[in-house]
């Protein structure tokens, strides 16, 4: 309102000055003759010069206090102002704070789990790096026969101790040709189960290290010329007729092997089968173990149910031998109950008896020198 008010009197002020102006134009414009005129207009512009300086004043007076008022509400929204800053810059930096505890605190536990990660990884690089140098010397026992051999050998007879009973396994067990084959699964009520362990490898591997096909074909050459003769080794040796089962185990010792000669060698495969000769894995020889070891359960069931038949026919044989002494017992209670019944009857007749003699009276008095008569005997033997 007061910004309305100083515009309005500077407007007026000016207006003042215009029309000043202008009458002083046309006061000049009429020419000296005209003098009163002139005092006229002289008087006018005293009038008007005093009314603008009354003007003049007031607009400063007003601008005075439009300057302080100005002023009072710009210290005031000054203050304001300040202390919305201030408020806003508290919760802002309160909501600062409170995001970088956050932020800290994610990063802290974010900072421990990519330790703990990167504690695993470092436990998987160790073991790979074990797992490698175990590669290595697994490499090198498989370079030579004979530890090839005692390897396979060895997880045989792991996987054999770890699913029967000591008494249903013989290692280096000896046949009546003189052969010993590297494991017999002693079977109860069957001959033996034969294992071979001693699997050719080296064509295999040689197989796999062919940088050239020519290379690969003469070492799959190799592979089926080996096991086929393995094969027919095995079944000359090891399958006796009645001495031991129709058929044996040739035990694989690398799954990876085993389906590299069922993906690729199906013909060796099926010629194992045809003599007899079952190409097993270790978790196949694991499973195979796992029948043989139910089929033991399957007998000593058996037997001890033969064994239950048995004494359940003897106590059937006690039952009915039993029945027969009580059914003895209940006659003989039977004939001492009618003797109880009778020896009961007698004695009540006795009683009776008694009873009626003890009843008995006898005829007279003293006048009759003391001399009774007594009843007849037939009135007692009659019961009167």
């Amino acid at each position: 309102m007061e910004t309305a008010l100083l515009v309005a009197l500077g407007l007026a002020v000016g207006l003042a000055i215009a029309a000043l102006a202008i009458y002083v134009a046309r006061a000049r414009g009429r020419g000296d003759g005209d003098v009163a005129a002139s005092a006229d207009a002289e008087q006018r512009i005293v009038e008007l010069g005093a009314r603008v300086q009354q003007m003049g004043e007031l607009l400063a007076k007003h601008q005075i206090q439009f300057q302080t008022s100005i002023n009072t509400r710009l210290d005031s929204v000054s203050q304001n102002l300040q202390t919305t800053l201030e408020t806003r810059l508290d919760s802002v930096s309160q909501n600062l704070q409170t995001t970088l505890d956050a932020g800290k605190k994610d990063t802290t536990e974010n900072l421990q789990k990519l330790n703990e990660r990167l504690a695993v990884i470092d436990s998987a690089q160790k073991n790979l790096t074990e797992l490698a140098g175990e590669m290595t010397s697994l490499r090198d026992v498989l370079a030579n026969k004979q530890t090839r051999g005692a390897f396979g050998q060895g997880r045989m007879e792991a996987i054999v101790q770890d699913g029967l009973p000591s008494g249903m396994y013989e290692f280096q067990f000896t046949l009546s040709n003189g052969k010993r084959p590297d494991c017999a699964i002693l079977l109860p009520n069957q001959p033996p189960l034969v294992i071979d362990a001693k699997f050719p490898l080296e064509a295999v591997t040689a197989m796999r290290d062919g940088r050239s096909d020519d290379e690969r074909k003469a070492a799959a050459a190799r592979v089926r010329t080996d096991v086929m003769k393995h094969i027919n080794d095995i079944a000359d040796k090891y399958l006796i007729p009645g001495e031991t089962q129709d058929m044996a185990l040739m035990f694989v010792p690398s799954e990876a092997v085993y389906a590299e000669l069922h993906d690729n060698f199906d013909d060796v495969v099926q010629k194992a089968y045809r003599a007899q000769v079952m190409m097993v894995s270790p978790t196949l020889l694991m499973l195979a173990i796992q029948v043989v070891r139910q089929i033991q359960k399957d007998t000593q069931m058996r037997e001890a149910a033969d064994q239950i038949q048995k004494e359940v026919g003897l106590m059937m044989k006690d039952v009915r031998l039993l029945g027969e002494r009580v059914r003895k017992l209940q006659t003989h209670f039977g004939q001492a109950s009618d003797d109880l019944n009778n020896i009961v009857t007698s004695a009540t007749r006795i009683e009776k008896r008694a009873g009626r003699i003890e009843e008995l009276e006898f005829e007279g008095d003293a006048d009759d020198g003391g001399k009774a008569l007594p009843i007849p005997l037939r009135k007692i033997e009659a019961g009167e």
